[in-house]
């Protein structure tokens, strides 16, 4: 399977899916102006992913320092993605990378931490 790789832009993250580490990486801002559109192809790249093998463990590094309310529909529905493949045996531990007074950031990583008990969530204070 190949790796998928988003570059940044102003109003977009950057997306980094490597496969063969089991590493998932989102970082940088996202308001896209069309939030479905930009992630659809993040999501069928995920299930492909997801798929391909039960019990793997994969680690998911979340660092946005901006996100709009749709992209807060599009991470819970991410996380659903990962918390199903959880079920059926993946170990997966979301780590939810934030600025030391990011309220905003660390309330809605409490509501992922109550909402998907399956996913090990680590809160991380960004280093700067």
């Amino acid at each position: 399977m190949e790796n998928l790789l988003i570059e940044a832009t102003e109003e977009t993250p950057e997306i980094k899916f490597d496969c063969k580490r089991n590493l998932l990486e989102i970082s940088g801002k996202s308001y896209p102006e069309n939030t479905s559109d930009f992630y659809k192809p993040v999501f069928t790249w995920l299930k492909r992913y997801l798929r391909s093998s039960d019990n793997m463990k994969v680690t998911v590094n979340i660092a946005l320092l901006y996100f709009n309310s749709g992209t807060s529909r599009v991470l819970m529905d991410f996380c659903d993605i990962l918390d199903e493949a959880a079920t059926f045996g993946s170990k997966i531990t979301l780590n939810w990378i934030h600025e030391e007074d990011d309220e905003d950031s660390i309330d809605f990583a409490d509501l992922l931490q109550e909402d998907f008990k399956l996913l090990r969530l680590n809160l991380i204070e960004k280093e700067l």
